[in-house]
């Protein structure tokens, strides 16, 4: 028997997970912005514990590897080597918009488009087949009325995520469709992280870094100018 432990920190809703051999045995949810470093072990804690599951039962922790918040992935990343460290057990890392392509259930005929914020018109996305083929690679995109018209001129792609409201205000097509409320969460990043696990396909823990896709540029306070 597996056991799983997963956990989602890329935007600014934070989830963690438990599944036992692939079956969700939890999970908890919290939206309160970027606070993660502050309630995502608590979060891990209580999920442990409603769940009856003990640290040392754990046989592997998944992480959303991004893209996505900076600060986010650095905290799940951290948290869950840290972890991986003190147990003894392997790290498992999945894809933030892949992840995302997968909750998107029942659909057929349909590109699926997964778009994570990254400020102004600006966002992270990548285009999947409906059994999640990379057709377009993860990319940083800005956004105008013409863009995926190679995808849109050609069939219907669903667009989803908290970057898909900017592509809906410029976008006019009768192949683009959008679905609201969609983010990545820690019960797909364990389902895709049981397939990893039953193949074996772990990180180097010692080595791994999550997937920024651009770089992390500091800036000062107006205050400080």
């Amino acid at each position: 028997m597996s056991i799983l432990l997963s956990i989602e920190t890329a935007t600014p809703t934070c989830s963690v997970a438990l599944h036992s051999d692939g079956v969700l045995l939890g999970k908890i949810t919290i939206e309160k912005g970027y606070s993660h470093s502050s309630i995502l072990n608590k979060a891990i804690e209580n999920l442990l514990q409603l769940a009856g599951v003990t640290y040392k039962e754990l046989s592997a922790v998944a992480v959303s590897k991004g893209p996505g918040s900076y600060t986010g992935l650095r905290i799940g990343t951290s948290t869950a080597k840290g972890l991986c460290y003190a147990l003894d057990i392997p790290l498992i890392s999945i894809e933030t918009l892949k992840a995302m392509a997968k909750g998107i259930v029942n659909i057929n005929n349909y590109l699926l488009c997964p778009m994570l914020d990254a400020r102004r018109m600006e966002v992270y996305t990548s285009v999947f087949s409906p059994d999640l083929e990379v057709v377009s690679p993860i990319a940083p995109m800005i956004l105008d009325q013409n863009s995926f018209s190679e995808f849109l001129n050609q069939q219907e792609v669903i667009f989803f995520g908290d970057g898909s409201n900017k592509f809906n205000q410029v976008v006019d097509n009768k192949n683009a469709y959008f679905i609201n409320n969609v983010q990545p969460d820690a019960e797909i990043i364990g389902a895709l992280a049981h397939e990893k696990y039953q193949h074996r396909s772990f990180e180097n823990i010692a080595y791994f870094e999550p997937f920024y896709l651009k770089e992390f540029r500091a800036t000062k306070p107006k205050s400080m100018l």
